[in-house]
């Protein structure tokens, strides 16, 4: 994708900023149009700028226009330090864009080396992102940061439409490959024992100090998993695990040279016994590509203009998550404990954090409460739907009892805590999305919450509002600048967050609706279009089938929204007959992911527009990751297409194995923390809304089971059913029109001492009890009998007071006879 000057002029970009641009045709290449804005369209603010003072007393010639000051507000002020690019670039080697004499001429060298519609693209960018001269220990991170530089001082300009001009990619025919067998027997005879020998002390799960990838476990399976990235089938020399050893002098057990070879020698005496996987001669095929062979889908759409925090964890190796939103101090993260680089951009949190300095972290509180309002954004997967605490997912505190903001899971519940003039210092009450929604799930979500004194907390996920405050907001002027940023736990580290993050931009102001759903219309993480050749099956040239690929995580590939296009514009396509598209990797067609196996379309000129193409299917599909994003090589089959045929056989389904006898499991459970909120309501008749009620579910809601199982139930969890049964019984006799109607004809102004003397008394208080808690006539239920003579000796016990009994022992012998019937097994057990 290069910038086309035909199109667009550095002066046009300054000074006719647009948000929509017009998709340029040409014979081999067709420019699709990403439109930035959503629903019309937010209006395009200044980014906040809050860079270091300038590292050179710049002392020269003023700013000649406004964009001058604003190049040096952005750009200047943050490269000119003498560690940066000022002692180069800023004193006689060219070009001099950051000139330490003059402004204006570092701007006009700038000028020849910035995109200011597409930052990303600048040489200025992309020089650095090869190893140039980066300050920080990732050159992507530095490109990111110097990216975000050019967007902010390109404006509008930078944040309108993006063109993406769609080119030839290479033809390639498909190839006989190597592929990893699906078993790891030959893995585990020729390179696990070297893995095992010299690396288990570092990357094994079980290590005292586990560094990942855990190829060195003593689980043979999660090896080989881990293994295969670190392996290259058809230059065994060009292996990570060799080049580790080789180049980078890493744990050598010898020699580097000889242990290298060594690990060469494993790694070749593995790839030659696995056999060329050979193309099918049959198969109709697509021409073949790489991932790389790809389009970068990058930059159209994101609304980032209020940026100060932003983390893409593209660096994929290290301990250090960069802030590359370019709003200096950067707050870099330190990766402690247990956590993996995910592929695709991402880190995945296992038993750890990612914390900063509360130094750089004051930036938050300074350019938060500069404008009262804030958003925190995140792409996340979290592990499970049992995590709780809330477990910190995007925290700036000082632990679990100090907070300016939390971002947080409770089982299914996202939370939100905000400290506010009118909230105690931990932000409670948390807002939290609605229980019965079960919002939270095990998959990749996109997460906002947003915080303004006009309208509150919101809260959204996959750009759907789901959560608002309806109480009175306050302000921020009680915010804490001591506290740190922390993704994945609480500073303190005593709040897990079990999940994946690609993704967390914190912005301070509070992004609309329009604007939420923009970012998550845009996606996450690094993303290509492939274009598939069948100009030679359809007999119509620069015909491709085009997806938008993007690697999903560490183990798969994301294959989404095929369109077809025609790169000649000149020629459409005519009744053309497609069907059962799937795709292949490495010589073979894979086993599973075939979401297009089904698909019948027809191009033809009058579902064809000349500059989006004609839509094949709007589904996506995961493909598991083979070789890695740089070795896996890709092609699509058809059964049909344009007349040609080559019907898919599909294999027989494989005997299934004989059923493993399994431990014998109880046929009851027990009812989990909302069941039981819910049960005790029916059978008190007290509302699950009372606010005593409510108040102390909210207290013991984490104490209550969470499973169905009953073998996980515990004596913890009696506890948290005891204290909830304690507080709907105290409620129902408490109100004198409900315990009148529950316990009908029971005197309750008695004494203790004589209130329970005859047994149509007592029955009085335990029939109803037995009636609402324990039913009738079900299949399996305790003995009326066993439970009834529990409920007399309780109620004997406890009133035997003499004749000092206190005026509302009557009542307190009541409420503890229906918590020991309510917080029982006839309640819990199901």
């Amino acid at each position: 994708m290069n910038f086309n000057p035909e199109i667009f002029s550095l002066e046009s970009l300054k000074k006719k900023l647009k948000h929509q641009l017009t998709p340029v045709m040409a014979s081999a290449a067709i420019v699709i149009t990403m439109t930035a804005c959503s629903g019309g369209g937010a209006e395009v603010e200044e980014n906040p700028v809050a860079p270091p003072p300038p590292s050179s007393n710049y002392s020269g010639p003023p700013p000649e226009t406004d964009d001058v000051q604003s190049f040096k507000l952005n750009v200047w002020d943050n490269l000119s330090a003498s560690n940066r690019c000022g002692e180069c670039h800023g004193d006689g080697q060219a070009p001099e864009f950051v000139n330490l004499a003059d402004i204006n001429v570092a701007y006009a060298e700038a000028n020849t080396i910035v995109d200011l519609q597409r930052p990303s693209e600048s040489r200025m960018v992309t020089k650095v992102a090869g190893g140039h001269n980066c300050w920080l220990t990732s050159d992507a991170a530095c490109a990111d940061t110097i990216t975000q530089y050019i967007t902010a001082w390109a404006g509008s300009s930078a944040t309108g439409g993006t063109t993406i001009e769609l080119q030839a990619p290479p033809v390639r025919t498909p190839g006989d490959s190597k592929s990893f067998p699906e078993a790891p027997a030959l893995f585990e005879s020729t390179v696990y024992p070297l893995l095992t020998q010299y690396c288990a002390a570092c990357h094994n799960e079980n290590a005292a100090n586990p560094i990942a990838p855990f190829f060195g476990n003593a689980d043979i399976d999660s090896a080989y998993a881990a293994a295969k990235a670190r392996i290259n089938l058809d230059t065994p020399e060009n292996s990570r695990f060799v080049e580790r050893l080789r180049n980078e002098f890493h744990n050598c057990w010898t020699d580097c040279g000889a242990a290298s070879t060594e690990m060469e020698n494993a790694i070749v005496a593995f790839t030659d016994q696995i056999p060329l996987t050979q193309v099918d001669p049959a198969l109709l095929t697509s021409n073949a590509l790489y991932l790389t062979d790809g389009i970068v889908a990058s930059g159209g759409g994101r609304f980032d203009t209020n940026i100060i925090a932003l983390w893409n964890f593209k660096t994929g190796s290290g301990t250090t998550a960069f802030d590359t939103s370019g709003i200096e101090p950067a707050i870099n993260l330190t990766i402690s404990g247990s956590f993996n680089w995910v592929g695709g951009w991402g880190i995945q949190i296992v038993d750890g954090k990612a914390q900063g300095s509360t130094a750089n972290s004051k930036k938050l509180h300074d350019l938060i409460k500069s404008t009262g309002e804030y958003s925190i954004e995140a792409w996340v997967a979290p592990a499970n739907v049992t995590q709780e605490g809330p477990a910190g997912i995007v925290s700036y505190s000082a632990g679990t009892l100090a907070r300016n903001f939390t971002l947080g899971q409770t089982l299914y519940n996202y939370e939100f805590l905000n400290r506010s003039s009118n909230t105690n210092e931990n932000g409670d009450d948390s807002l939290s999305t609605p229980n019965a929604d079960e919002i939270v799930q095990t998959a990749l979500q996109h997460v906002v919450a947003t915080f303004s004194p006009t309208e509150g907390r919101k809260i959204y996920v996959n750009g759907e509002l789901v959560a608002e405050e309806q109480v009175e907001n306050g302000d921020l002027n009680d915010w804490d600048d001591t506290y740190a940023f922390v993704l994945g736990n609480e500073v303190s580290s005593d709040r897990l967050w079990q999940g994946t993050f690609r993704m967390v931009a914190i912005h301070n102001r509070a992004l609309t609706v329009e604007q939420v759903i923009q970012n998550f219309d845009v996606g996450v993480g690094e993303k290509f279009f492939m274009l598939f050749g069948i100009s030679d099956l359809i007999g119509l040239e620069e015909s491709y089938i085009m997806y938008e690929v993007s690697q999903w995580d560490s183990f798969g590939y994301l294959f989404d929204k095929p369109q077809f296009i025609n790169l000649n514009g000149s020629e459409l396509p005519s009744d053309i007959d497609i069907e059962k598209i799937r795709i292949a990797v490495n010589g073979k067609e894979v086993k599973n992911g075939q979401a297009y196996k089904n698909l019948r379309v027809l191009l033809n000129a009058a579902d064809y527009d000349p500059a989006l193409g004609q839509q094949i299917s709007r589904l996506g599909t995961v493909i598991a990751l083979e070789k890695g994003p740089t070795a896996d090589e890709f092609f699509l089959t058809f059964e049909k297409i344009n007349g040609a045929e080559n019907i898919f056989v599909e294999p027989p389904a494989p005997t299934p194995a004989e059923p493993a006898d399994l431990p014998a499991r109880p046929e009851i459970g027990v009812r989990d923390f909302y069941e039981i909120h819910a049960t005790m309501s029916k059978a008190t008749g007290v509302s699950m809304a009372n606010s005593e009620v409510a108040a102390t579910y909210e207290l013991v809601k984490q104490q209550l089971p969470t499973l169905t199982d009953i073998d996980f139930f515990t004596s913890a969890h009696q506890m948290g059913v005891t204290q909830l049964a304690i507080a709907y019984c105290s409620e129902l006799v408490d109100d004198t029109s409900l315990r009148n109607s529950y316990f009908n004809g029971f005197n309750f102004s008695a004494s203790a001492s004589t209130a329970f003397d005859t047994a149509a008394e007592r029955d009085q208080i335990i029939d109803p009890l037995l009636t609402n808690i324990m039913g009738d006539n079900l299949s399996t239920q305790p003995a009326v009998g066993d439970v009834k003579p529990e409920l007399e000796s309780l109620i004997g016990n406890l009133s035997n007071c003499g004749g000092s009994c206190a005026s509302d022992r009557t009542e307190i012998v009541v409420k503890a006879t229906c918590a020991a019937a309510l917080g029982s097994a006839a309640m819990l057990v199901q």
